[in-house]
């Protein structure tokens, strides 16, 4: 295994050639899957071909000895070339890659083409896209890992919580990359809390406030639904905005310290600086109270504004003391230090790797996991956060998850028209509180 330092997904291509950034463990225990299920061959197929889903291949080809990758699938053919080619670099050439021509699919409905030909499936794709083809997969009795977040819309949230179901009823494995599960601070903090080291959760605040992320400039001669495609991150029904496909870490973290979901969300939000045509639909800041059954209040903020603090993290306070879960550390109510987690990352296994070991051992000995009702739920909480924002109105949990809103159409083609197009100046709709409504 090539050496890596830094658990980051989205960076692991750059140009074509695979870029270390951490998504294997150089402390990662070789492990040994010989005469479980005859030692068969699993054959793996990729959707999405960006650096999610390139970085998950190398973590599930690292995790069993005896998978290969044999399909793979993408909109575009340069997305899937480059990614096949820092895969097969990765590897110098190990015989873990065969793929054919002819299991190189291309197109909307590529998808299933390439999760034909597998037994275990990784669902990559913007996010928009991910409750449809785990359906499929699913309805085809295959093992799936899949990125967050598993929906852009309610319509979609409903679709991936009867998939669950299904999936569980045919003892299929269903792995979702909210890696915190598999991370060992998290875990050792989460079992501590359990165990009442800081009493009831009575409130707490969560973060992922920085800069925000790549930007693809539109190009001449491309169409409009291509250059929404490429530069999905901006555009809700692809993506569901920056709250959702990344904030959702911190949210789920909130909601699994606590033990449930949130009964309502009210907050607010905009866009203050990223205020340009190339930064699509959606808000720039989002700040979200999630009120929890138990009485529990978390606050909840994320930003994309440069030159401004970056904080990545959650925090909890309880009625015998606190915990900050970047600092890995407990106090009681006066502030003492009653724990601290020691072990910096580079020491610990890399949660990305984990969440694959976990899934291949569960596979190989028939003890299901299945993360989707978890990872449908924590995607309704930053959905019904959105709606909060961009309505300036209070959302229920049941308001949101009988939502008709659906922003994501079931199929799209070449010839699909986008949910959201530009004005003649080349600006979109932006949503506005107190103006913007969504469908009950």
């Amino acid at each position: 295994m090539k050496n890596s330092k830094q658990t980051n997904r989205r960076n692991f291509i750059k140009k074509t050639t695979l870029v270390t950034t951490g998504i294997i463990s150089t402390t990662l225990p070789v492990r040994s899957f010989a005469n479980v299920l005859d030692n068969k061959k699993l054959k793996l197929a990729l959707v999405g071909c960006g650096g999610r889903g390139s970085g998950a291949v190398v973590n599930a080809l690292s995790a069993d000895d005896q998978v290969e990758l044999v399909s793979m699938a993408d909109v575009f053919q340069d997305k899937l070339d480059s990614s096949l080619k820092a895969i097969t670099d990765h590897f110098d050439g190990r015989k873990k890659i065969k793929v054919k021509e002819k299991n190189k699919f291309i197109g909307f409905n590529s998808y299933k083409k390439a999760i034909d030909e597998a037994d275990v499936v990784i669902l990559t794709t913007p996010p928009g896209f991910r409750p449809y083809h785990f359906e499929y997969a699913i309805n085809n009795n295959k093992h799936v890992f899949m990125e967050k977040p598993l929906a852009t819309d309610p319509v979609g949230v409903r679709k991936v919580l009867e998939m669950a179901r299904v999936a569980k009823e045919k003892k299929l494995s269903v792995v979702v990359g909210l890696q915190r599960h598999y991370q060992k601070k998290y875990t050792t903090l989460h079992n501590m809390i359990k165990q009442g080291t800081i009493g009831k959760i009575t409130s707490g605040q969560v973060y992922w406030n920085d800069g925000g992320v790549w930007v693809n400039q539109r190009q001449l001669g491309q169409s409009e639904l291509e250059y929404q495609m490429r530069n999905w991150y901006y555009f809700n029904w692809i993506c569901g905005d920056h709250i959702l496909e990344q904030h959702i870490h911190n949210i789920d973290v909130a909601n699994w310290f606590i033990g449930s979901y949130p009964k309502s969300a009210q907050g607010m939000g905009g866009r203050q600086t990223r205020t340009g045509k190339e930064y699509g639909e959606i808000f720039d800041h989002h700040y979200v109270e999630f009120n929890y059954d138990s009485g529990a209040v978390v606050s909840s903020q994320c930003r994309h504004q440069k030159g401004c603090d970056r904080r990545i993290d959650e925090v909890f306070q309880g009625t015998k003391g606190s915990v900050e879960l970047r600092n890995g550390m407990i106090r009681d109510l006066e502030g003492k230090e009653l724990y601290r987690y020691t072990k910096a990352l580079e020491q610990e296994p890399n949660p990305y790797q984990v969440e694959h070991d976990e899934f291949f051992k569960s596979i190989r000995s028939n003890d299901i996991i299945n993360d989707t009702e978890n990872g449908a739920k924590s995607t309704l909480s930053a959905i019904m956060g959105r709606m909060a924002t961009y309505s300036g109105k209070t959302v229920t949990w049941d308001e949101a998850l009988n939502s008709n809103h659906q922003i994501m159409p079931e199929s799209v083609d070449w010839d699909t028209t986008p949910p959201s197009l530009p004005n003649e100046n080349g600006f979109y709709s932006i949503p506005k509180p107190g103006v913007t409504k969504f469908s009950t």
